[in-house]
């Protein structure tokens, strides 16, 4: 079949459909890339109402207390001292899954914060996993699709999913962490949290590092086969929000240790992988964790609908000391998670009471839908700015130091030295028999129905990280060698 020529929604051609406009080979992204932006806001509007992914999710409210002094890293108050703490909402999720799924099915879980500083809400929206399926957010809107339904089908097809990873080597890394044992969690409790992308933190001096959040689970790890999650299912399709809410009824509070690594900034100069690429993870020999604080959920909020659903997480949300870097996939995310809400919440979705700061709020956004609040310190006569009407203005104390950045603007095709191989291969060496051999049978489960090209292409990428890894998925299978 001959393919067509691909065009903007306004026709014009389209010379890349892979990599995002980046001002050098690292980024940061560039606004002015109008097909990333039509591409990101459609999707945001492809379904309604539910979220368009981590449609099912379960949350409660708690507190974060610091338990350890890191401000020679960042000045965000949140940290200025030990045992302060601060008040909190959570909501975890299945990716792919729709409001109605089970909750054990395998998936990918969201793993989203927001914490009601005095210097406004920062949230930390990131999954139970510390990489992803792509470094580049222009691709996004394509992956999720493949975890949906078939326009003609209307199922799910698992044909489009490993078409989609046997053509995206990056995924490799995601997709061993995903048909592993930590695949499906046996509850919210039971798993770690990860912020995945590489943030920045400054401190009082403008010195700026680079930083990844990881939040440990206090609980233990526990997770279920493919086998005792179908039979699960059977029974109930809420075994996440029946275990989170129970747990919090009883008194038993689920915990977690945020903890942090800290690259100095120079140091991303330096390093044999791109420091930036959600695909990738910051060996903890050279950055260890550092220990941060503790987080308790110890509260179900009265309605599920007012707090867990209309709570409206974006990376956008961030506080003075902390900032982002030039994550492709981060710097995508920054835009559409809060256009997404703006879409599925209405304008002034930051007004609801799940989202509103606990701190002041003073800003010049008026009118449009949603309008059912005054805004503080109501003035009339300053609905714009500059003014001399007694208004709101800007604090320059609280401005971030500078980012350094170079390179030619072009969309960049990834030259990664470093490659696709070398962690999911490290990975799989890290499992036991037993677990490798889950693995196998998970993936072999996976590939049902897919067509044998797909999954040559797919096992051609196992070979590469791990000779094993490969020839252990074809057993699995029962293909031979020579078939490949």
């Amino acid at each position: 079949m001959k393919n067509k020529k691909l065009t903007t929604s306004a026709g014009a051609p389209i010379s890349n459909n892979q990599r995002s406009l980046t001002s050098g080979n690292r980024g940061p992204v560039l606004l002015q890339d109008y097909q990333l932006i039509e591409k990101l806001a459609h999707q945001n509007r492809e379904r309604i109402p539910e979220r368009v992914v981590h449609a099912k999710g379960w949350g409660a409210q708690g507190t974060f207390t610091v338990t350890n002094d890191i401000s020679k890293y960042t000045c965000a108050k949140i940290f200025s001292k030990v045992g302060k703490q601060t008040p909190m909402i959570s909501r975890f999720s299945t990716v792919a899954g729709e409001l109605g799924a089970s909750d054990t099915e395998r998936d990918v879980r969201g793993f989203s914060l927001k914490f009601y500083t005095e210097e406004g809400n920062w949230d930390l929206v990131g999954n139970n996993t510390p990489v992803f399926f792509i470094r580049d957010g222009y691709k996004f809107p394509d992956f999720i699709r493949t975890q949906k339904r078939h326009p003609k089908t209307n199922m799910r097809s698992p044909e489009a999913m490993w078409d989609f990873w046997s053509q995206t080597p990056e995924s490799l890394h995601q997709i061993t962490i995903l048909m592993s044992d930590r695949g499906i969690p046996q509850t919210p409790m039971h798993m770690n949290g990860y912020g995945s992308h590489t943030f920045s933190f400054w401190n009082t001096k403008n010195e700026r590092f680079w930083v990844k959040f990881h939040m440990k689970t206090m609980q233990g790890h526990k997770h279920y086969t493919n086998k005792e999650a179908a039979k699960i299912t059977g029974e109930t399709r809420e075994k996440y929000q029946e275990e989170l809410f129970g747990a919090i009824e009883k008194g038993t509070y689920p915990k977690w240790k945020m903890m942090i690594q800290v690259m100095p900034e120079k140091d991303a100069e330096k390093t044999s992988y791109n420091p930036f690429d959600l695909t990738k993870v910051w060996p903890h020999g050279d950055y260890p964790l550092i220990e941060v604080g503790e987080i308790e959920l110890n509260k179900n909020p009265n309605n599920y609908f007012q707090y867990i659903e209309n709570a409206a997480y974006s990376p956008s949300n961030v506080v003075p000391g902390i900032g982002f870097s030039p994550d492709k996939v981060l710097q995508a995310r920054i835009f559409s998670y809060a256009d997404a809400h703006r879409y599925r919440l209405g304008t002034h979705y930051e007004a609801l009471p799940a989202n509103a700061p606990h701190s002041e709020v003073n800003h010049y956004h008026k009118d449009g839908a949603m309008r059912f609040f005054d805004n503080s310190n109501e003035n009339p006569d300053a609905y714009y700015e500059p003014n001399t009407k007694g208004g709101p203005i800007e604090d320059t104390s609280v401005a971030e130091p500078p980012l350094t950045i170079n390179g030619d603007i072009r969309r960049y095709e990834e030259n990664d030295t470093y490659g696709e191989y070398k962690q999911p291969g490290d990975l799989f060496r890290m499992f036991t028999t037993e677990q490798k051999e889950r693995l196998f049978s998970n993936i072999a489960e996976a590939m049902q129905g897919v067509s044998m090209e797909i999954i040559n292409k797919q096992i051609a990428h196992f070979d590469k990280a791990d000779p094993e890894y490969g020839a252990g998925v074809r057993n699995a299978l029962g293909i031979a060698l020579e078939t490949a």
